[in-house]
């Protein structure tokens, strides 16, 4: 016999949520015409974060396939947003860095992302945002331990 939730998983809310916001996010870069599409920006946005890495470790940073990035990262480097050079470790491999003329760029994509975070939060007190924030940083690092080769099973 199927018994029926009496309240929706954490999970569901933060993929469903996640969805949400992404949409959104697509909507208004749409809108405000940088010609990126969401996976470009985001991959962007990385690069920002790690500065120099190799494409494969880009791909498990974000979570998407190589092949994948790949796109993102030609798309980005036709636009002069993104450089690729040989790794001088492993000729095989590739290092991505930013480009230049991405500074702009990425000053857009934080204030459109800004934006859409804002609306999302509109109702929340500022406590209530750092709480949030908090608390997803902890479970992100509780599941983040659990991944194999990080020591916990």
């Amino acid at each position: 016999m199927l018994t029926k939730y009496t309240e929706e998983t954490i999970g569901l809310l933060l993929v469903d949520g996640a969805r949400l916001l992404r949409l959104q996010i697509d909507r208004a870069f749409e809108e405000a015409g940088l010609g990126l599409t969401a996976g470009e920006a985001r991959t962007l946005a990385y690069v920002a974060l790690y500065p120099a890495s190799r494409q494969t470790a880009l791909a498990a940073q974000m979570n998407v396939e190589p092949m994948t990035l790949v796109i993102f990262l030609d798309r980005l480097e036709s636009r002069g947003l993104i450089a690729r050079e040989p790794d001088p470790t492993d000729r095989r491999a590739k290092i991505v860095q930013l480009a230049p003329d991405a500074q702009s760029t990425l000053k857009q994509i934080q204030r459109i992302t800004r934006q859409v975070q804002d609306g999302a939060l509109q109702d929340f007190h500022p406590e209530e945002v750092e709480m949030l924030r908090t608390l997803l940083k902890r479970m992100r690092a509780n599941l983040a331990s659990r991944e194999p080769g990080r020591g916990q099973a």
